[in-house]
């Protein structure tokens, strides 16, 4: 038998609802590797909040420990993954040895990290500065991005000068904002002559 719509019974359900919990079953992967993850957690806040003007509390369930669950509020899970691996000078050198793959996924990791703010308002303005930082101010990061993947550099200077804008990363220097647009446009440089 096929499904019947009921698009009132749902948002009446959303209209209810004032947790949005997360649960992962395993430490293999964090909210910031997969898209997956704000695209569910992210947008079901954002549904509830468009539908009731508030924010419903979010929350992240550690289950990798079957008899030992714990569950913290997305806002610590975000820190502790930025922490742990983000901004982890260890992760960065690794990725780096995967060449264009690995400016990719530090550039995806900006981007999951920007849109789990844009929808449940999660992140602090110091882990914007932190990646900035960590990925495009650092010369011989910048140099590796730029040489193995100069999309990724224009990107992840591109999606930080959007957080500004959109008032996601409001305490940031005029200073700081202006060295990302040479970076985007210095990269856009790059790409133009390369011809793709």
């Amino acid at each position: 038998l096929g499904g019947v719509a009921a698009p009132e019974a749902f948002q009446q359900r959303l209209k209810n609802m004032q947790v949005v919990l997360h649960n992962q079953d395993n430490r293999e992967h964090d909210l910031l590797d997969s898209d997956d993850y704000y695209q569910f957690q992210g947008g079901l806040t954002v549904a509830i909040r468009a539908l009731t003007g508030k924010n419903p509390h979010t929350y992240f369930g550690d289950n990798s420990i079957p008899e030992n669950p714990r569950v913290r509020h997305l806002r610590e899970e975000i820190a502790k993954v930025y922490r742990s691996r983000v901004i982890n000078p260890k992760w960065i050198e690794g990725v780096m040895r995967h060449g264009y793959k690995g400016a990719f996924e530090m550039a995806a990791t900006v981007d999951y990290l920007f849109a789990y703010d844009a929808t449940a308002n999660c992140v602090e303005d110091y882990m914007y500065q932190g990646v900035a930082d960590a990925y495009l101010f650092d010369s011989k990061v910048q140099k590796f991005i730029q040489e193995k993947n100069p999309w990724a550099l224009r990107d992840m200077a591109e999606r930080l000068l959007e957080a500004h804008q959109r008032n996601l990363w409001q305490s940031v220097s005029a200073e700081t904002l202006e060295e990302l647009r040479a970076i985007a446009l210095q990269a856009e440089g790059v790409v133009e002559n390369r011809g793709f």
